[in-house]
Parts: C-alpha cells; sequence; structure tokens
C-alpha cells in the first residue's frame, strides 16, 4: 500500500495472491498505520472487482464488500489496461524489490520476511526525498491527520465455505485434503480459510486446525484425529497418518517396555496412552510418561494417573499391587536376636 502524498509504504508478501490475502494485506497496513485512509485507489483485480458493466460501474466482490464495509472508506479504480493511473504504486513495487529484496532475503518463515520488510519500511520514515525539506515520516503525520480511526475490531481476513467430511475423515478446501476426528464422518462443516492456517467447525465447535498448505492436491492430517480407529494391533505401525509422527523420545521408550513386558497387548497399552493426547497436550502427556518410566510403573493407569497429579498439583498414590513385574520388598519384624547375632559376630 503506497500513500503517495508521503511516499511511505507498506509491503508484505503471501504465499499466493488469493482473497484472504488481499484482505490480510489491508488489516495488516491499516494496523501498521494506525489509521484508514479515507479512499483506496485499485486496479481492476478480479479479487476486488466481480464483473465491470457496460457503463463502466464495478460489481465488487463479496469479499471486498465486507472489507469496505468494516473499514468505511472509498474505493475509486483505474481505467483497464492503464498502468499509469497508478503510477505511484507499480513505483513502490520497484523500489521495494531493488531496496528491501536484493540481495535474496532469508527468513523462516513468511511471518518472519514480513517482519523484516516491516523493519525496513520504517527505516524509510526517517528518509528526507530529492526537493523536500521534511522527512517521510513528518510528511506521514499529516497524511494521518486526514485519516479515519479504526473500528474497535479488524476484519477477519479469509475465506469462508461449507464442506462435508469424506468417508475418509478428510475435508477438501483448494484442492488439499485435511483431516477431522473420525466422529465427524459425513458431517456438513464450515471451513475458513486464512492465510497460514485452516480451521474446519461443525456447528459452534471448531474441530480442526491445520497449517494451510499451498501445494497441488495435498494431503495435510492430524494423527490425533485417527487414534480412535487404531483398535486392532497392525494399525498402530501401518496407518498412514501416523507416518513421520515425531513424538518425544520418551514415547518410544514406554513402547518399547510395554511390548517387551506385555506382549500384544503392550501395544494396547500405548495406544491408549497416545489417546490421552485427544484431552492433554504433549508436554503434560510426555511428563506423567517420564515419572512412569522413572518410578518403574510402566501402564496406561500410571501414566494417566501420573497426568492428572500433575495437573491438579497433588502428590501420586500409585497402586503397586497392579504392576506385578516390580520387585518387591519384604521387610521382617525387627528381633532382638537379631542384633545379639551382630554384636557376637562383631566380636569374633
Amino acid at each position: 500500500m503506497d500513500l503517495p502524498h508521503s511516499a511511505a509504504g507498506f509491503v508484505p508478501v503471501y504465499p499466493a495472491e488469493t482473497t484472504e490475502a488481499f484482505c490480510a494485506g489491508h488489516v495488516a497496513a491499516f494496523a501498521v498505520f494506525g489509521k484508514v485512509p479515507t479512499s483506496i485507489l485499485y486496479d481492476n483485480t478480479r479479487l476486488a472487482v466481480a464483473r465491470i458493466l457496460g457503463d463502466g460501474t464495478r460489481q465488487r466482490t463479496r469479499a471486498f464488500s465486507e472489507l469496505q464495509s468494516h473499514y468505511l472508506f472509498a474505493d475509486r479504480f483505474g481505467r483497464p489496461g492503464k498502468g499509469n493511473d497508478k503510477g505511484k504504486v507499480e513505483g513502490l513495487v520497484g523500489f521495494a524489490r531493488r531496496n528491501y529484496l536484493v540481495p535474496v532475503p532469508h527468513a523462516a518463515s513468511f511471518a518472519a520476511l514480513n517482519e523484516q520488510l516491516l523493519a525496513d519500511c520504517r527505516r524509510r520514515l526517517d528518509d528526507r526525498l530529492r526537493g523536500h525539506s521534511e522527512t517521510v515520516g513528518e510528511w506521514l503525520a499529516r497524511d494521518l491527520a486526514c485519516f479515519h480511526d479504526l473500528p474497535a475490531s479488524p476484519y477477519e481476513a479469509c475465506e469462508v465455505r461449507t464442506g462435508r467430511v469424506s468417508a475418509l475423515s478428510l475435508v477438501r478446501y483448494r484442492g488439499t485434503d485435511y483431516s477431522v476426528p473420525t466422529a465427524y464422518g459425513h458431517r456438513e462443516v464450515m471451513i475458513r480459510g486464512y492465510v497460514e492456517t485452516v480451521v474446519i467447525a461443525c456447528g459452534v465447535d471448531v474441530i480442526a486446525r491445520h497449517v494451510r498448505s499451498y501445494e497441488r492436491e495435498d494431503f495435510v492430517s492430524d494423527p490425533l484425529h485417527y487414534l480412535a480407529l487404531l483398535e486392532k494391533i497392525g494399525a498402530l505401525d501401518q496407518a498412514a497418518p501416523l507416518v513421520g509422527w515425531n513424538l518425544p523420545e520418551v514415547f518410544v521408550v514406554l513402547r518399547r517396555l510395554l511390548e517387551a513386558r506385555m506382549g500384544k497387548p503392550g501395544k494396547r497399552e500405548f495406544v491408549q496412552v497416545l489417546r490421552l493426547l485427544e484431552v492433554f497436550d504433549l508436554e503434560a502427556v510426555a511428563a506423567g510418561v517420564r515419572e512412569a518410566i522413572d518410578r518403574g510403573a510402566i501402564g496406561f493407569d500410571a501414566v494417566k494417573h501420573l497426568v492428572l497429579c500433575r495437573l491438579e498439583r497433588r502428590p501420586p498414590r500409585l497402586d503397586l499391587t497392579v504392576y506385578p513385574y516390580l520387585p518387591r520388598a519384604t521387610v521382617a519384624t525387627t528381633a532382638a536376636r537379631s542384633y545379639m547375632d551382630l554384636l557376637s559376630g562383631a566380636a569374633s
């Protein structure tokens, strides 16, 4: 977004040119400036214009109409095919490419890259353009004085679609399949596609949240969604959604101990431990598993008890009689003769 009067600008990057990215860019720009411009000039992008009528009137898209109604700014559109109508924007794109993206920046994510670009945009506020006695930031202050205030809450920049859960507990959004818990098979759901996440809800309940994938025909799954199906012993090693599930090392140790001491039933015990992740977070369950291994109480009941005790901040009270493989300690009643035997042995 370019402010022609002050030459201030805001330049974010997104994985794709989508409706949610278009709206998210507006929301981010308004948040950075702290105000909303009274009017904005656009080209005739399909993200904002659904159709141009014969008299030149633009029919706006639903998402753009919602964004405009939320922030209450006026829109203006350039002539089709006339890039010079918005030459300042094209100039900002070239300036950002030459000064912010050369050499090619390296970042762990788009969010991290946008933080770098925001820092570059803020440093530009200290620049003084040729022929001007004031800095870009000082000119920007006069711009902001003419803008109007932000609304009480930001616009939710997402695309909303309806969908249906398949027999494989999958929901398709923009060509990618996302998993949901198996209990919601064949149900109608609401899909919210954000720039970085996909949120799936059934009624008022959010049933799945995934990192968004922009790959073609991709498959994004959460292993927790399929744990209820691991009733067969062999399914634990053959289930495709569990492939690549990187759990802490203590879970591997627990499974090895359960299978060594209990055989095939040990796998069922391990599946029950994994299903604790449906209720408790990974850190709490991993801590319970670690403590159970340290105590030698290897089993689902012990792990669950220790997790609950940790969350409720109370000391654990394990019934060790249910763990027959633990060594038994026998304490006999002390007799006086035992002390005499010790004394006589010391004397000799």
